[in-house]
């Protein structure tokens, strides 16, 4: 076996962990749903080693906006009360990511933008460039987004707070 590689019942049993993590986020969700008199359907998959449930609706999905709230706080709080849930019937902590009704995926596409763009601005200045603050899930997109352009990145600050800085080559 090659260094950094993972054997293939390891990877086996991660998978599985991870899609019983989804299906008892799920369970939690559309009893939470039910509770509220909301629609929408429950999408799970594995992404990037955690566990992605997603909130989809058939209609406009304005009844599922309530859920995200202004700027995604009520998505995050939800999120959080989601990996408790979990936490609770594995005892593991979980790092499951939620979207409800595209919120997060729409944001995520904005971020790897701004995280492009920045580093577009520090390739042609040569001088670091400080980000607004941001959320963990947030500040994770642009840290991508910045590694993928060739460029290094730091967050600094102390929460809520806490930001993005562009470095240089």
């Amino acid at each position: 076996m090659t260094e950094g590689t993972i054997p293939a019942a390891e990877e086996s049993d991660t998978l599985t962990r991870l899609e019983q993590e989804g299906e008892i986020a799920a369970d939690y969700l559309e009893g939470l749903l039910d509770i509220a008199d909301l629609d929408g359907d429950i999408d799970m998959d594995v992404e990037a080693d955690r566990a992605a449930v997603s909130i989809i609706s058939d209609a406009n999905g304005r009844d599922l906006q309530k859920l995200v709230g202004r700027e995604g706080e009520v998505l995050e709080a939800l999120q959080e009360l989601t990996r408790l849930a979990v936490h609770r019937e594995t005892g593991d902590r979980s790092r499951l990511m939620l979207d409800i009704a595209g919120f997060r995926a729409k944001k995520r596409t904005e971020l790897a933008e701004l995280g492009a763009k920045a580093a577009d601005e520090v390739k042609s200045s040569g001088e670091p460039v400080k980000l607004n603050p941001m959320t963990p899930f947030e500040r994770k997109v642009v840290h991508d987004a910045v590694a993928a352009a060739g460029l290094r990145s730091e967050s600094e600050g102390e929460e809520p707070q806490r930001f993005v800085v562009v470095l240089p080559a």
